[in-house]
């Protein structure tokens, strides 16, 4: 009982404890969106094929995951990635704006909120 506590407890706060930190000399705060710097990030690059991979299921598309282009992430209690990727519809490539919502700490939580484009 006490454990479940703690940890509950801690995934609570750990965002607040990460995110909280200096950065550039600006103070990053829960709840800003900070620039996504490393567009080759694997978890990154997971997010964009993730956002493609649902929004082909729901449109019946047949989109292919190209790369991340830009975007922004946000801390909220989960992760919100809201990058632009580009992917290719047979032989036309196009990006689009995704949001997706992360939870890394719990198993298999991943929301597809939106897909907006051609852009």
């Amino acid at each position: 009982m006490r454990i479940n506590l703690f940890i509950t407890i801690l995934i609570f706060f750990l965002p607040f404890i990460l995110f909280n930190s200096s950065k550039a000399g600006r103070r990053v705060l829960v709840g800003d969106w900070t620039k996504i710097t490393n567009v080759s990030d694997p978890k990154v690059v997971e997010i964009g094929k993730f956002a493609v991979d649902e929004h082909n299921k729901a449109d019946q598309a047949s989109l292919k995951f190209s790369k991340v282009v830009s975007g922004e992430r946000q801390v909220v209690g989960i992760m919100n990635y809201n990058p632009t990727i580009t992917a290719t519809d047979g032989r036309v490539e196009n990006n689009y704006v995704i949001v997706v919502w992360d939870k890394p700490w719990v198993k298999k939580f991943r929301r597809f909120t939106s897909f907006k484009g051609p852009i």
